[in-house]
């Protein structure tokens, strides 16, 4: 998506699987919090799609728009459902797994999540030349006999996916996808060829240390990751937003 701000968290891929994980967590089937967020996500992507395809033409602007609303309404929905049917026990969960961790990860838990972020590595490693025309804009990708609706589903549906594995096995871990690719661009330019597995490192990298930094900064506890990947991307995403970086688009 041609936008600064485009990531899970702002197309609304983040609140379906919010909402799928709490209603596993409020009904008491914790052990299907991973396929209830799985699902979650794949919901509200579908709702995305839909609405953003409403008028005929799904655009940049409309796509990122509908996952805003899309957002804000299953979180609404989530919220609701703590309201009226969460105890201390539940809400404490649902907490803990909305603000990201590793903690009780095993590496066979991880299997899943490597067969598909590989998958998908290989994929869009391959789809530099479709990232860089979109880049250009809609009509020039269009012109260029680009044809956005398919690979607008394709991408977006295959995110939704990606998120949800990864969702479902770790939990919310927001702004990483907002960060890492700013700071690709600024490492290694624009061209998606070299962009995309440096930023793929960088978002790897983050996390890490941000788990490292959540084990080590309390002596005998673990924070949630969400908190530290919060604290430096709510103040990067007002920079962007701001027009600290006016050329850059992600």
């Amino acid at each position: 998506v041609n936008n600064p701000i485009a990531e899970p968290y702002v197309l609304g891929i983040s609140a379906g699987a919010t909402l799928g994980a709490t209603l596993s967590i409020i009904l008491g089937l914790k052990v299907m919090i991973s396929l209830g967020a799985f699902l979650g996500a794949i919901l509200a992507t579908i709702a995305v799609l839909i609405i953003a395809s409403m008028q005929g033409r799904m655009t940049t602007s409309s796509l990122i728009l509908s996952g805003t609303v899309v957002n804000a309404l299953f979180l609404a929905f989530s919220n609701f459902i703590i309201s009226v049917g969460a105890n201390a026990d539940s809400v404490m969960t649902i907490k803990f797994w909305t603000m990201g961790s590793l903690a009780g990860t095993t590496w066979s838990d991880l299997v899943l999540p490597t067969i598909v972020v590989g998958m998908a590595f290989l994929f869009f490693s391959t789809q530099y030349r479709v990232f860089n025309a979109m880049m250009m804009g809609d009509e020039a990708a269009l012109t260029l006999g680009i044809p956005l609706r398919f690979y607008w589903y394709l991408y977006v549906t295959m995110v939704a996916v990606l998120t949800a594995v990864l969702v479902a096995t770790c939990g919310i871990i927001g702004f990483v996808g907002l960060i890492t690719p700013h700071l690709a661009r600024g490492l290694v330019g624009t061209n998606y060829r070299r962009l995309f597995p440096v930023a793929t490192l960088l978002g790897a990298l983050f996390v890490v240390w941000a788990d490292v930094l959540s084990r080590v900064i309390i002596p005998n506890a673990e924070l949630p990751i969400g908190i530290f990947t919060a604290l430096v991307g709510a103040p990067f995403f007002i920079y962007i937003v701001g027009g600290g970086r006016r050329e850059v688009r992600a």
